[in-house]
């Protein structure tokens, strides 16, 4: 079973992280969109699963970034035509955007690892047992978003009430990141250390990198939300 896998790119060191090997150890196709590169994107038939990724950016800035709505067209489209959407912080905002919930300014900006506790909700799910009651995740990120009328909540934080959403167990929006490696988090630093303001949940660039050891639990539970998502979602069981 060989998955057309795309995903949207909104900033060049923003990629799939932990996810690219788990793809490519499973065979599957791996294309993209640099949207910063004002590319085109697809056609729908040229891809199964859709990853929309994270970036500094928000939503609502279609004034200085046109191409957001073209991609909002995109991934609704997407999800009408029943593909599996993933969208990571931005790319959950987006979805969120798309299917009519508010995005605005989380009261606290969240940044580095803080514990998450998954809705009890998710066990009545596709991602029963997929998903520890709680969880030290990887977050970046200023913006929420409520949970559109259409979805479950999947988890919330001390500072963040809606870290994520899952619609028909194949669209997830996740705020937090799993697939974020520390390379990842580097390039985050990099990029976007000017948001490290020593805020009530922001950690320091020391804190974040302190201990490499974090990142392999939550890759390893992206990889459980990918397993059962191939598992309950191949191209052929539809």
């Amino acid at each position: 079973m060989n998955l057309k896998i795309h995903y949207l790119q909104h900033v060049p060191f923003e990629g799939l992280g932990s996810m690219e090997p788990w793809f490519r150890k499973g065979g599957h196709r791996i294309s993209s969109t640099p949207l910063y590169l004002n590319q085109n994107l697809p056609a729908l038939t040229d891809l199964d699963w859709l990853v929309v990724m994270g970036g500094p950016m928000g939503v609502h800035d279609e004034s200085k970034l046109p191409w957001l709505k073209d991609e909002k067209r995109f991934i609704e489209r997407a999800m009408k035509a029943g593909k599996i959407v993933l969208g990571i912080c931005l790319g959950a905002q987006l979805i969120a955007d798309v299917l009519g919930a508010r995005v605005f300014g989380n009261k606290h900006r969240e940044i580095g690892w803080f514990p998450i506790r998954f809705s009890e909700q998710i066990e009545q799910s596709a991602f029963q047992g997929v998903f520890p009651q709680v969880l030290e995740a990887f977050h970046w990120h200023g913006d929420t978003f409520d949970i559109p009328e259409s979805a479950t909540l999947l988890a919330s934080s001390q500072a963040c009430a809606h870290q994520g959403f899952i619609v028909e167990d194949r669209i997830l929006g996740f705020q937090f990141h799993l697939e974020t490696t520390p390379e990842a988090a580097r390039a985050l630093i990099e990029n976007c250390g000017n948001e490290l303001d020593g805020s009530r949940y922001v950690q320091s660039k020391a804190e974040i990198l302190s201990d490499p050891g974090r990142f392999h639990p939550i890759n390893q539970v992206m990889n459980a939300v990918l397993q059962r998502l191939e598992t309950r979602f191949a191209p052929s069981a539809r």
